[in-house]
C-alpha cells in the first residue's frame, strides 16, 4: 500500500527507520535555504536516482496542497505496531515501566496527529486506538506528528475495552481524565506501568472506557476555559509521568 509523506520531518524519519520503503522523493530546486540544503545532503547520499527535482505544481498536486515546505514523498507504507504484551515484555526486558496512550474516538487528523507528536516526546511505548471512531494514519497526521507516526507503534484494536483489560491483566494501571474528577493528575504516582486514557474532542471518553479506568484524574484549570485541547491534555499528563520518572531514577 502507498502512503504520501509530506514536509521534512516526515520524510526524514522515514530516512531515519526504513529509507528502503521510500520509492520516490520529490523537493523544489528553487528552494536553496540551509535546511533544504541539509536535506540534500542526507537524501542525495541515501536514495541516488529515487531523489527528484519537482515544480510547485508537481508538488501541489502529490501533497493535495502547498504547505509541504518542498518536499512530497511516495513510500511503501510500514507498520510499526505491535501487540499489547509485546510492548509490555519489551519495556520489561528494558528494565522500564510501560507507558501507553489510549486514545478513544480521537477522530481528527490534527488532534492525532499532535497526539502521537507529544506520545513520541514523552518517551510512550505505544498508541491504542481503536479501529472504528478514530483517525487512522495518513499525509495530514504524519505532517502533524513532525514524523511521530512513522517511529511510535499504533496499535489498533477492534475492542478498546476488551484491550484495556489486557493491559490491566498485564499489570498497566489505566488513569483516565475527567474533568469532574477528585483526584489531580498532581496527585498520582505514575511511575509504575500507565496507560494515560484520552477522550474524544468534545464527547470525552464513552461511558464503558470511563468505567474500566483503575483511576480517574483532573487537570487543573485556573481560567475561565473549561477545558484542553485532547493533544495539551496528553501532553500534560504524559509528561508528568515522564517527569516523575526521571526525578526517581535521579534520587
Amino acid at each position: 500500500m502507498k502512503q504520501i509523506l509530506v514536509g521534512f520531518h516526515a520524510v526524514q524519519a522515514r530516512l531515519r527507520v526504513d529509507p528502503d520503503s521510500l520509492k520516490s522523493v520529490y523537493f523544489d530546486p528553487s528552494r536553496r535555504d540551509r535546511r533544504m540544503g541539509d536535506f540534500l545532503k542526507q537524501a542525495e547520499e541515501i536514495l541516488g536516482e529515487r531523489l527528484h527535482a519537482a515544480d510547485a505544481e508537481r508538488l501541489h498536486k502529490l501533497a493535495g496542497h502547498d504547505r509541504h515546505q518542498g518536499v512530497v514523498a511516495l513510500a511503501e507504507k510500514i507498520t510499526v505496531a505491535r501487540t499489547i504484551t509485546e510492548v509490555v515484555e519489551d519495556a520489561e526486558s528494558a528494565q522500564k515501566k510501560p507507558l501507553f496512550l489510549v486514545l478513544d474516538g480521537v477522530t481528527d487528523p490534527h488532534n492525532f496527529g499532535a497526539c502521537l507528536r507529544v506520545a513520541d516526546g514523552a518517551g510512550v511505548d505505544a498508541v491504542v486506538i481503536p479501529k472504528d471512531r478514530s483517525a487512522s494514519i495518513n499525509a495530514t497526521v504524519s505532517k502533524v506528528s513532525s514524523g511521530a507516526s512513522e517511529v511510535i507503534p499504533v496499535i489498533t484494536v477492534t475492542n478498546l475495552v476488551r484491550s484495556m483489560k489486557e493491559m490491566q491483566e498485564a499489570g498497566v494501571w489505566l488513569v483516565g481524565t475527567d474533568d469532574e474528577a477528585e483526584k489531580s493528575i498532581y496527585d498520582l504516582d505514575l511511575t509504575g506501568p500507565i496507560a494515560i486514557v484520552m477522550g474524544a474532542e468534545g464527547e470525552g471518553m464513552r461511558r464503558l472506557t470511563r468505567e474500566t479506568c483503575d483511576e480517574l484524574v483532573r487537570i487543573p484549570m485556573q481560567g475561565v476555559v473549561e477545558s484542553l485541547n485532547v493533544s495539551v491534555a496528553s501532553g500534560v499528563c504524559l509528561y508528568e509521568a515522564l517527569r516523575q520518572r526521571l526525578t526517581k531514577v535521579a534520587k
